[in-house]
């Protein structure tokens, strides 16, 4: 006999409630083997004074069960409050966020009714990484942080879910004819990776031309790899042109724990009000079903919201004359699906699901030579309003110092100086480039420190530094005039 699978649920806050409760009527009728632990998150635990919006002793019980099924929740406005998504998705290391977008023409409006794109977002890093600082008066920074195992892991995991899926091909998006080095390493990381899996096709799309594509021709794509902040914004978009993002669930996967969700928000203006679409949630809780390994369970709670749609029983949200046949609420659409287990659509496309494969990705990982790293300038971060970019060099070329020489001076990624063009805006904020005097000759950090003891008692005030460094002998720093 099966044994149950602990879970920890989160109601959350709006409609979260509602449309949790729908769902676990649905599973628990069709027979899921799952015992349930309620968690209280979001907007009430924000209140009592929790930043993150998650009390420890829910924490525990995710270490416990380690598979999470969570509704939306309301971050309270104002700062001081965390995102308690991101916060949990670095907590337990939920490296990758996986949205399926499938569009049900006839039943639901779309101009593509072929669409079935699967996104694969990285979770984890990218601007993501939530490392923000206000330099100046006028300038702020987020750091944009991409790394090669985060990278290699969320790659891979694109490829394998479409050998599992028996998807035919992985896009990729990036930005790497801009940024050169954060996306260009994605990029090359994904070639690297694609040419271990023959029997799928591969392809690059640079991330603005592939998301006019993807809006365009999504029927071009199957399954899309992007870093986080394209992931996001280009998930949202996917779900809402194959139909809704009401519609869509998505996973949210790690080594050893996961977290399953429909994409979108609470939406307190439509709870209590047994309005509210609870699809996404179930969906999400049918790839869940899926993970723990109840694909019979899966197959039976899809199959039934397939059929639920394709018989017109829609919520007002999907709802269309002519082609809905009767507008239900929460509850009586839940009630819908469960009359409809055990059948299969006619006309959508039944699903039929296989036990879970779960690879440890790390185990692909390979050994690695590090790069050979020459410390060879700086890049020093000045906040200065006092004059123009010719005075400011007036007055750090006599700084330079033995070792170092004055190069250059940008603003805003402009270069201002020596050359530069006079109707240039600029700000507070100058990145003024110090190479070793002789090229090809390393640059110690005392040399450095010494440099900035200089600039201080110039009076200048500089508020970061980044060290320029080669990796076997190539510039690990964008040029002069970016």
């Amino acid at each position: 006999m099966a044994t149950n699978t602990p879970i920890t649920v989160a109601h959350g806050d709006g409609i979260g409630p509602e449309i949790m409760d729908a769902t676990l009527h649905i599973l628990k009728e069709a027979g899921a083997r799952i015992d349930i632990e309620t968690i209280e998150i979001g907007e009430k635990v924000y209140l009592r004074g929790n930043p993150t919006g998650i009390e420890p002793s829910a924490w525990e019980s995710l270490r416990r069960t380690k598979v999470f099924l969570k509704a939306p929740i309301t971050t309270p406005q104002g700062g001081g409050y965390k995102s308690l998504n991101v916060t949990t998705r670095k907590t337990l290391g939920l490296y990758a966020n996986v949205r399926p977008c499938v569009a049900y023409h006839p039943y639901v409006d779309t101009l593509h009714p072929n669409m079935d794109v699967v996104i694969v977002r990285e979770n984890e890093e990218d601007l993501y990484a939530g490392i923000e600082h206000r330099q100046t008066d006028e300038v702020y920074q987020c750091l944009k942080l991409i790394t090669r195992p985060g990278c290699e892991r969320i790659v891979r995991y694109a490829f394998e879910y479409a050998r599992a899926y028996n998807r035919k091909k992985v896009t990729c998006f990036t930005k790497d004819n801009i940024m050169k080095f954060t996306d260009g390493l994605f990029h090359k990381v994904f070639d690297e990776i694609a040419a271990e899996y023959p029997d799928i096709e591969n392809e690059h799309w640079i991330v603005d031309i592939g998301a006019a594509k993807l809006a365009d021709t999504p029927e071009a794509f199957d399954v899309v790899v992007m870093p986080n902040l394209y992931g996001d914004i280009l998930s949202d978009v996917a779900a809402q042109i194959a139909g809704s993002v009401g519609l869509a669930g998505s996973a949210n996967i790690g080594a050893g724990y996961a977290m399953f969700e429909a994409i979108h928000g609470s939406a307190p203006r439509r709870a209590n009000q047994n309005l509210a679409n609870p699809s996404g949630l179930l969906l999400g809780a049918v790839m869940m079903l899926v993970h723990i390994n109840q694909p019979d369970i899966a197959e039976r709670v899809h199959n039934a919201w397939l059929k639920t749609i394709e018989d017109g029983i829609h919520t007002y949200d999907i709802y269309a004359e002519g082609k809905s046949k009767q507008k239900v609420g929460t509850k009586e659409f839940a009630q819908a699906v469960v009359a409809r287990l055990g059948q299969t659509p006619e006309k959508l496309k039944a699903v039929k699901y296989s036990s879970a494969s779960r690879k440890d990705l790390t185990q692909f990982a390979k050994a690695r030579t590090p790069d050979k790293k020459e410390l060879v300038g700086v890049d020093v971060f000045i906040d200065w309003s006092k004059g123009t970019a010719a005075e400011l060099g007036a007055i750090l070329e006599p700084l330079s110092g033995d070792c170092l020489k004055l190069g250059m001076i940008s603003n805003r990624g402009v270069e201002v100086w020596p050359e530069g063009f006079p109707d240039t805006l600029t700000c507070d904020h100058w990145r003024a480039r110090f190479m070793a005097r002789t090229e090809g000759t390393p640059v110690s950090h005392k040399a450095i420190v010494d440099l900035l003891g200089r600039i201080s008692e110039a009076g200048l005030d500089f508020i970061k530094t980044e060290n320029l460094c080669t990796f076997n002998g190539k510039p690990g720093f964008s040029d002069r005039t970016s």
